[in-house]
């Protein structure tokens, strides 16, 4: 929208330059062309004059005249004579309009090209014998005088006249660009503030909020967006503030519900009660899965603590170890290969990329057969570090891998178990407030292959 303003802005302006300028060099240049060709002919008339006395005084005087006009301007005066005094200077070429000085009594002024002029103005003048009686008047031809005017001044004033406005016309170019993109500038920075608040909105900041600047349609508009952010905002953080305390007070009881199924199920004899205790404790377990996943997602909804510099490798490690006792009761094994040169550092909230690994490595563990391998890789591209984590199990198709960060979506592993149906949900969430991406792929010889692509963090100097 900017270039647009500034476009138009130059635009009309060069318009208006142009209907301003142009006339008026085109004026000025006429005016240059008829002075100088007035001027010419005067000085050709009253040469003709001195020429058409006819006797030596006259004559002398004309020559004077005539060189003393060579000297002093760009013009060559060339005199042609039928009768009378004949002075020492150039003769004219004979051509028409030669011809029709001496034939016609005709001044001709040829300036040589139809556009501007070109490179000589000639003009001829006829000389006309004085009438008997003394007084000026139109007695016969006696010859003719001509001036060819050099017209290389007049070009040089010329290419000033048009040079001078066009450099001004470059000027005023210039100067409106540069008040043309300061105003565009302030027309739409309000736009601007609105569309980076949207942009937050859209990366699910819900504080932002834009600045009531700008002229008043785009006040009333930020004033309007803030007031719906604001409502939004406060909706959203009351509903995960049920979630997050629905979840806290549903744990209680059914920790204490799972303790009196252990307590039944231990006092109890009959194989049928006892199988349909341990069925109640399987849904118990279950459940608290389930509140306990919609819990963590809240917090990271949340979104309360902010980014940080993390030792990656070392979260890795920890990780790993914590989930190798459960791997080896199935014989799975867990290994970590990389091409990642030293410790590197990404950002990462506390504790976040530990959620992540865990709901990562539980959903690999529940879908590897017995004696599978589990690989979780590290490099670095670019900006970014990628952690890698490939299982041996059934994969997902194409179909189901957009499905599964859905909430509530429940794969099945090869274990027949199943989860909650958050713990993908909680990783994108995760990894998303901290400008990170996670992505389902086909691993190597079957199997899925989570990537997860984390900020590295910067190196400081020194």
């Amino acid at each position: 929208m900017n270039r647009q303003l500034i476009r138009s802005y130059i635009l009309l302006v060069a318009v208006a330059i142009f209907l301003f300028t142009v006339p008026v060099a085109f004026t000025l240049t006429k005016q240059l062309r008829d002075d100088t060709g007035v001027s010419v002919g005067r000085e050709a008339a009253t040469m003709a004059l001195l020429l058409a006395n006819g006797d030596r005084i006259s004559c002398d005087a004309l020559e004077q005249v005539a060189k003393a006009y060579d000297r002093e301007t760009p013009g060559t005066v060339q005199v042609t004579v039928t009768s009378g005094c004949a002075p020492k200077l150039p003769k004219p070429a004979a051509d028409e309009a030669l011809s029709r000085a001496l034939r016609d009594d005709a001044t001709t002024t040829d300036w040589g090209s139809d556009f501007i002029w070109g490179d000589h103005l000639v003009v001829t003048v006829p000389a006309h014998q004085p009438t008997a009686d003394g007084a000026s008047g139109r007695g016969p031809v006696v010859g003719a005088v001509r001036i060819e005017y050099a017209t290389g001044d007049m070009t040089s004033r010329l290419w000033q006249i048009w040079g001078f406005r066009a450099g001004l016309a470059v000027l005023v170019l210039a100067a409106a660009a540069a008040i043309g993109a300061f105003a565009a500038g302030r027309i739409t920075r309000p736009l601007r503030e609105l569309n980076d608040m949207a942009s937050k909105f859209s990366d699910g900041d819900l504080t932002a909020r834009s600045p009531v600047t700008g002229p008043p349609e785009t006040q009333t508009l930020a004033r309007t967006l803030n007031q719906g952010a604001e409502r939004l905002d406060t909706l959203v953080a009351s509903q995960r503030i049920f979630v997050a305390d629905a979840s806290h007070q549903l744990r209680t009881p059914l920790t204490a519900l799972r303790l009196s199924l252990d307590n039944i199920a231990d006092g109890v004899d009959d194989e049928f009660v006892r199988e349909d205790v341990e069925q109640a404790t399987a849904e118990v377990v279950r459940m608290s899965r389930l509140v306990n996943g919609l819990l963590v997602l809240a917090r990271a909804e949340a979104k309360v603590t902010a980014a940080e510099p993390l030792p990656l490798l070392d979260i890795v490690d920890e990780r790993l170890t914590v989930w190798r006792p459960a791997a080896d009761e199935r014989g799975v094994t867990v290994a970590l290969r990389g091409s990642i040169d030293g410790r590197p550092l990404v950002l990462a909230s506390p504790g976040a990329l530990d959620q992540v690994l865990d709901n990562v490595l539980s959903n690999a563990l529940e879908v590897s057969p017995d004696g599978g391998t589990i690989t979780v890789r590290a490099q670095s591209q670019g900006d970014e570090v990628v952690l890698s984590v490939l299982d041996e199990g059934p994969g997902m198709s194409d179909a189901e891998k957009p499905r599964a960060f859905d909430r509530f979506w429940r794969g099945r592993g090869l274990t027949g178990r199943s989860g909650s149906g958050l713990g993908l949900a909680v990783v994108k969430q995760l990894l998303t407030d901290d400008g990170g991406t996670v992505t389902l792929r086909d691993a190597p010889g079957g199997g899925l292959c989570v990537e997860i692509r984390l900020r590295a963090a910067p190196r400081s100097g020194g």
